[in-house]
């Protein structure tokens, strides 16, 4: 009986662990281009991590660990930033590109990158895909790469003999986690820039491939993490990449964190680092990448008691878990959200806050209300494709 129960035991065991491994698929199963022999390290691939069926939304994200290019730092900046994504409905991609120290250098690395985007994109059908949705994300010299992937991207070639060519490499978004991004600036990492330059490095080489200087307008929106503390990659190459960005109007958001040394990935378990993965899923959601539900633009106006509040928020929240929760500035009774950055169509919660002194003699401890009900009811409106109008009188909150 015991023997059986082990046999059990097991065999379940078994079965749940290949379950949840990761499948692999090389980018080039004929042969990489440029490949010095047929082990792994020369032969690219990714490592396909699956959401669950039901939290699944359509979105995927490429993942390119750090490692200074001559190595990868696959658990903490590969296979935990795959299964996060996961968590949140999104199919994640593990890239582990070839490195510096196996021989391989520029642009050998961005061939990869832009190999395994496209790997993606043309098996959206596949794996249950939108390909207008899929992200690159990198850590430190990963970072680097994923701002390659942002920067030097390639259209597809509607007549390349192979199909997965035909499709783009520009990524939809780009997620560069203290990234090195200068390779000619004193605070760039020498390290990163000799391994992926190799024999070959020069100052115009290097400037070529520091992305601060090759941001344009088709530049994808991007989302930055970095912190204060980082030494090894100074935020010096974050900040100058966010700058670019910001001359040429491509949408940014950037999150430089005081505490954190290089390399803490996600830094789950830390109660002030260990939040921007959620800064990042927020801007995400809001960016439409988790849904593509219509959106409608908003004109509205809040009073209480029929007085204008005088400034506040107001903040939407749809039934759909993966829709964009968008939230208005209210200025003397008056918000408004473009169809771009409005609500998705269908039922929206609202939470409202609003200023104390909008209500005589109230006194609250932070000076503001907020509320999500009126008169015992919750505050909800339906949104429509095209235009909305929103007008709402509270009662008094005491």
């Amino acid at each position: 009986m015991f023997k059986s129960l082990l046999t059990w035991v097991l065999s379940s065991l078994a079965i749940s662990l290949a379950h949840s491994a990761p499948e692999k698929q090389l980018l080039w199963p004929e042969g990489a281009p440029g490949a010095k022999g047929q082990t792994e390290k020369d032969q690219p691939w990714v490592d396909v991590y699956l959401p669950e069926k039901t939290k699944a939304n359509g979105a995927a994200f490429v993942v390119c660990p750090g490692g200074g290019y001559g190595g990868l730092a696959a658990d903490h900046e590969g296979i935990q930033p795959a299964k996060f994504f996961n968590s949140l409905g999104v199919t994640a991609f593990v890239l582990h590109y070839r490195l510096g120290t196996s021989g391989y250098h520029f642009p050998i690395e961005l061939q990869d990158v832009q190999r395994a985007i496209r790997l993606v994109r043309s098996g959206a059908a596949k794996y249950g895909i939108d390909p207008q949705r899929i992200g690159v994300m990198g850590f430190s010299a990963g970072g680097h790469l994923s701002s390659m992937a942002a920067t030097l991207f390639e259209e597809g070639d509607p007549s390349a003999k192979d199909p997965i060519d035909r499709v783009s490499s520009r990524p939809d978004v780009a997620v560069p986690c203290y990234p090195v991004i200068s390779m000619i600036d004193d605070f760039g990492h020498k390290g990163s820039r000799k391994n992926l330059l190799g024999p070959h490095d020069n100052d115009d080489l290097a400037k070529q491939v520091s992305t601060n200087l090759r941001v344009t307008p088709r530049t994808p929106p991007c989302f930055i993490f970095q912190t204060d503390e980082d030494t090894v990659v100074p935020a010096e190459n974050a900040v100058q990449f966010y700058l670019a960005l910001r001359k040429n109007q491509v949408p940014a958001e950037l999150h430089i964190y005081r505490p954190g040394p290089h390399g803490v990935g996600l830094m789950q378990g830390d109660p002030v680092l260990g939040t921007w993965p959620q800064h990042l899923a927020a801007w995400l959601r809001n960016q439409a990448f988790f849904s593509t539900a219509a959106r409608g633009s908003v004109t509205g106006s809040i009073t209480i008691s029929g007085q204008p509040v005088s400034w506040g928020a107001v903040a939407f929240e749809n039934e759909d878990p993966n829709a964009p929760r968008p939230t208005a500035r209210i200025m003397r009774g008056k918000f408004k959200l473009d169809a771009k950055n409005g609500p998705a169509t269908g039922t929206q919660k609202l939470t409202i806050t609003y200023s104390a002194a909008d209500v005589p003699g109230l006194e609250t401890a932070d000076g503001t209300v907020t509320t999500r009900t009126d008169k015992g009811a919750a505050i909800s409106v339906e949104i429509q494709a095209g235009e909305n109008q929103v007008t709402l009188d509270l009662t008094p909150s005491h």
